[in-house]
């Protein structure tokens, strides 16, 4: 599934996202309130029509568990039409070893907002960003698209659907942008980690069943 563009090239991916997360995590651990960055782009996002923030909850409603069942399960369903089981397990796996690892940096970070909540780095915008990007790999895959233009596509779709996804948490009032951010990073620093863990473990499987002695033919 890491066909779209170098291994070497999606593990500088994966390190550097992961150093933003890390590094963001540092800067405003334990923090309870909005950082410069914070300010300015919330303030400008504040100035959003009423239609925008139905637009805004619709987008929020894609990182509720409900709506998260319904993109994966139809995603996988998909996969498992074209008798693709290893695209399958992915498309679940990557988003939801993303929203796991947010879920454990959360307490570790300690940044709040609103009573105590804990906020970074924002599960619904990581939940997104992965999904898109696991979908993004398959597709590109499927079409051997060589060279830039798979790993260009398949960032572009993360960042699209990571940029909606943070743009309508900070709309609603649920995340500071910076905790889009780091969604956004915990996805791209987990979701191609998760295909190659899934490449290895199909390919060893592959291996044994390959080995496993065959009934003689008579």
């Amino acid at each position: 599934m890491l066909a779209t563009g170098p291994r070497v090239w999606w593990g500088a991916v994966v390190v550097l996202a992961a150093l933003v997360v890390v590094a963001v995590g540092v800067l405003y651990g334990g923090t309870g309130g909005p950082g410069v960055v914070d300010a300015r782009v919330g303030a400008a996002v504040d100035g959003a029509g009423s239609a925008w923030r139905d637009v805004a909850l619709a987008t929020d409603f894609l990182g509720e568990p409900g709506g998260a069942a319904v993109l994966v399960v139809a995603a996988a369903v998909g996969a498992l039409v074209v008798r693709w089981p290893r695209a399958a397990v992915f498309v679940v796996a990557g988003p939801g070893l993303s929203v796991v690892a947010t879920k454990l940096l959360k307490p570790v970070v300690g940044r709040t907002i609103h009573d105590g909540h804990l906020s970074y780095p924002s599960g619904h915008t990581a939940f997104l960003t992965a999904f898109a990007l696991a979908v993004a790999l398959l597709v590109t895959g499927r079409l051997r698209l060589g060279g830039a233009a798979g790993p260009s596509l398949v960032l572009a779709t993360a960042t699209a659907a990571g940029a909606a996804m943070g743009w309508a948490q900070v709309a609603v009032g649920a995340h500071y942008p910076t905790d889009a951010v780091g969604g956004w990073c915990t996805a791209l620093a987990v979701t191609p980690a998760t295909a190659w863990m899934v490449d290895r473990a199909a390919g060893r499987r592959a291996g044994r069943m390959s080995d496993a002695p065959q009934p003689e033919r008579r």
